[in-house]
């Protein structure tokens, strides 16, 4: 495989616009199609845009998604303030729904799923967001996909460049790499790293913040 056309979701948020931007740039990267509900605001040769209102209303059978090699799926939300069932409508139920919809069209596609640091995959903790993910992780894993990748990162350096980056956020950027070294990644390392899954693969379907800086050499 010489070359990868890939499906991303979350452009617009942080860690889509970052693992966007590191795909633009890389030649193993053909053609992006990027899923989102409101334009990236990004023009490239390799980038086509699919505006889609509510992903749960995608059809299971969109020939939209016919002729790619895998999924970036770096969608997602904070749980705070949220109810359980609210949050697994958003971070499960509309997840599960994209996965079919894409594995219809493209039965030997890898599918890499931007999940979290502390997950619980028994889908049983205190953690409400930690359940849901855990259990998202564990329903992908089942659907059918050549391989099905979960990538737990921790804090995310964005890349220059980018405008998708929280006020909040942006104190943080190079305090935190420095105190806390072994809990940090670049979004650069995350986006060659799905990347990589895809052409190289890796052992552990689940990909800790070791295995993503391992996978991203």
């Amino acid at each position: 495989m010489n070359s990868i056309k890939i499906i991303l979701t979350g452009a617009t948020g942080m860690v889509g616009e970052g693992v966007l931007m590191e795909c633009l740039e890389n030649p193993n990267i053909s053609e992006i199609l990027s899923v989102s509900r409101k334009p990236s605001g990004k023009k490239h040769a390799k980038l086509k845009e699919y505006i889609v209102s509510d992903f749960l209303k995608i059809d299971l059978n969109d020939e939209n998604f016919k002729g790619y090699d895998a999924v970036f799926f770096c969608a997602g939300i904070s749980s705070v303030g949220m109810s359980e069932e609210e949050y697994t409508k958003i971070t499960y139920d509309t997840t599960l729904h994209f996965a079919k919809a894409v594995l219809n069209q493209n039965p030997d596609m890898v599918f890499n799923y931007v999940s979290g640091a502390h997950t619980d995959k028994t889908e049983s903790g205190k953690m409400m967001w930690a359940r849901v993910k855990g259990r998202t992780e564990n329903a992908l894993r089942k659907l059918g996909f050549r391989a099905a990748y979960n990538f737990r990162p921790g804090f995310m350096k964005p890349v220059e460049g980018q405008e998708n980056v929280k006020w909040f956020f942006k104190p943080l950027i190079w305090i935190f790499p420095v105190l806390l070294p072994s809990k940090s990644l670049t979004l650069h390392e995350v986006g060659i790293a799905m990347i990589n899954a895809v052409l190289k693969g890796y052992p552990t379907s689940t990909l800790e913040i070791k295995d993503i800086k391992n996978l991203a050499i």
